[in-house]
């Protein structure tokens, strides 16, 4: 049994969670002026349901997402610890490519950004742009999100938030249904980049990129 954060109590399927886990709000890295190191783990607490369980690095919940199998695979919310919204992922329909929007809460008006695929084939590196409210690009995704090694790039270069593999602890290594979420003080929304991981799981989630 791989233990995913440290106040574990019990397991479901090959990993441990707990029955309660510590709830508490997590602050903006711009406010701690720390990096944010949160442990994202590729599953639900809910039984049938897919999504994402996310905490800090002291071990407590901080983030979820809770899909129903059968559900709207192009829609979902991000919530807190306690199952409040905090943003609405929907993709765009009828687009040529693939194309995400976030919202406020459940609104479902004047999205806070958008997040469409890459399909410049001169820029391989390149997996995503993001786009603020007036459709500038504010931010480059990069990397490879199978390999769960990506940078977020703001305007000037410079790494505002990467997913990256959760190191071994001891000679057990995890999986990457477990894997880390670091962000960096220059970005104020922790929440936002935890979409954009959501919205790069839909987009890449079962391709080699």
């Amino acid at each position: 049994m791989t233990k995913v954060f440290p106040n574990a109590s019990f397991t479901v399927g090959d990993a441990a969670i707990s029955e309660k886990p510590p709830q508490r709000k997590l602050l903006p890295a711009a406010e701690t002026r720390e990096e944010a190191i949160l442990t994202v783990w590729k599953k639900s607490l809910l039984f049938n349901c897919n999504g994402f369980t996310v905490f800090d690095s002291k071990g407590d919940l901080v983030f979820r997402v809770d899909n129903y199998m059968d559900g709207n695979k192009g829609e979902m919310l991000l919530m807190d610890a306690n199952g409040n919204p905090l943003l609405t992922i929907r993709r765009k329909k009828m687009s040529l490519g693939d194309h995400w929007f976030v919202y406020e809460g459940e609104t479902m008006v004047n999205p806070r950004f958008s997040v469409k695929k890459s399909m410049n084939i001169m820029n391989t590196k390149c997996l995503a742009y993001v786009n603020n409210r007036s459709n500038s690009v504010v931010y480059e995704i990069e990397g490879s999100y199978s390999r769960r090694n990506c940078a977020v790039y703001d305007d000037k270069r410079r790494v505002v938030a990467e997913i990256k593999r959760k190191e071994a602890v001891g000679k057990v290594a995890f999986g990457t249904d477990v894997f880390r979420l670091i962000v960096r003080p220059e970005y104020t929304e922790t929440e936002s980049a935890m979409a954009l991981l959501i919205v790069l799981d839909q987009m890449f989630g079962s391709s080699k990129r």
